[in-house]
């Protein structure tokens, strides 16, 4: 049995009222035992002991962070510095560009996924859910490069890989492409706008879910669309998801309708993905308008963040820092109250935050799993406002640590 103590650390344990109005949040020093990865005990008291210590110095522990959509197989980061060329016939430009990209980043594609999950366990990452190209360009070669940088890192993290045609299920002729990734390592079915891209709405969608039926597994799919074909795109998605029981199991990348949407039209939407449980991921663009993220939140969607790309020929920025998206959806929606900036967390976290609405403790608890890090910051709202750094994370218990030794930049 792994046995060790967790000392001096700082927990929430509830808000500050100051008539009525929750004007700060509590804390608490504690100390926690961890016993093969779960958490056994939360005392004030810390015990003789001769068991291994490891001290938080008053540090914030926080539920460790999820990025939900990225793209780990396809990047330059780990390499020398490369802006975008300027894109003149918008998502096309870019799906031509990949045909000679691709085969050029192939042989040092495993290499910066590595590179890109060690930035992810830096800043407090311990889920990752990324979509993989699979495309009659590339094939299942950047899938096999990035199985194989996931497996390296099971014992720090989970993940999920999505079996992505970039350049179209049906457009791209992907279809039997997309049957194989499920046998080679795929758990998502993905697929990209069904109807600007594949032309074909309803046949992009059937066979997406067609799929996923096959291989018992969910779907996320890019959906960019705007108005009311993006809009008209999600009810027939929603209508599939139904059809193939797959509630729970369906992820609405991007969304980019729903900030289209206002009043009933958007209540009536909302009310359609929370009764089939489909959640939605975004990134929390800046150079559109964002989806309504804190309504949909009311309305009982789930809504997850993630940073889709970090430096590539798709867009120069992105950071894998959770902290800081949580911060730039704060300002976005200006949540600069003590509540809600606290509950801008769960968007980064699967939905876990140490209170709940009443102000109860209710992460962590003894028997929670131990997979958590420790921030510089006073409290979950300080966190989020001011881009709290992460200090230390932890896996089912273990400690992460770097895998990685320092290596010159890899060439383009």
């Amino acid at each position: 049995m792994t046995t060790f103590w967790l000392k001096n650390v700082r927990l929430e344990k509830g808000y500050k009222y100051d008539q009525n109005r929750i004007a700060g949040t509590e804390t608490e020093i504690t100390h926690l035992k961890i016993e093969d990865g779960i958490i056994a005990e939360i005392t004030d008291v810390l015990p003789s002991s001769d068991e291994n210590q490891f001290d938080a110095n008053t540090h914030l522990l926080l539920p460790s962070l999820q990025d939900m959509h990225i793209h780990i197989d396809k990047t330059y980061y780990g390499g020398p510095w490369k802006a975008c060329t300027p894109p003149t016939k918008g998502i096309f430009t870019r799906l031509e560009e990949e045909k000679e990209l691709l085969p050029k980043l192939l042989p040092t594609a495993q290499e910066r996924a590595e590179k890109m999950i060690e930035l992810y366990l830096k800043n407090g990452h311990t889920h990752i859910r990324t979509h993989c190209n699979v495309d009659p360009i590339i094939g299942l070669k950047n899938l096999e490069a990035t199985v194989n940088a996931l497996k390296k890192y099971e014992d720090v993290l989970t993940y999920e890989i999505v079996a992505f045609p970039q350049h179209g299920l049906l457009k791209s002729d992907s279809v039997q492409l997309i049957r194989d990734a499920m046998k080679n390592g795929a758990t998502l079915v993905g697929g990209v706008d069904p109807a600007t891209v594949d032309r074909n709405i309803e046949k992009s969608l059937y066979t997406i879910f067609e799929i996923a039926v096959e291989n018992n597994t969910g779907v996320d799919i890019h959906l960019h669309d705007p108005n009311t074909l993006g809009a008209f795109t999600f009810e027939r998605m929603a209508h599939y998801t139904e059809e193939a029981g797959l509630k729970g199991r369906a992820t609405i990348s991007h969304g980019i309708a729903l900030a289209d949407l206002q009043g009933e039209a958007l209540c009536e939407m909302a009310a359609m993905l929370r009764e089939l449980e489909i959640d939605v991921t975004t990134t929390v663009p800046v150079n559109r308008t964002t989806i309504p993220i804190p309504a949909l939140d009311k309305l009982g969607v789930k809504v997850s963040v993630g940073h889709d790309s970090i430096t590539d020929h798709w867009s120069p920025f992105g950071t894998g820092n959770t902290i800081q998206k949580l911060g730039t959806l704060a300002e976005r929606f200006r949540l600069s109250d003590e509540y809600s900036l606290s509950k801008t967390l769960k968007h980064g976290t699967g939905g876990v935050t140490p209170l709940n609405e009443n102000g109860e403790r209710i992460w962590p608890k003894i028997g929670d799993e131990a997979t958590m890090m420790l921030v510089d910051a006073s409290c979950s709202a300080e966190a989020v406002a001011r881009r709290a750094s992460v200090q230390s994370l932890f896996f089912k218990g273990k400690k992460v640590e770097s895998k990685l030794t320092e290596s010159n930049p890899l060439e383009v």
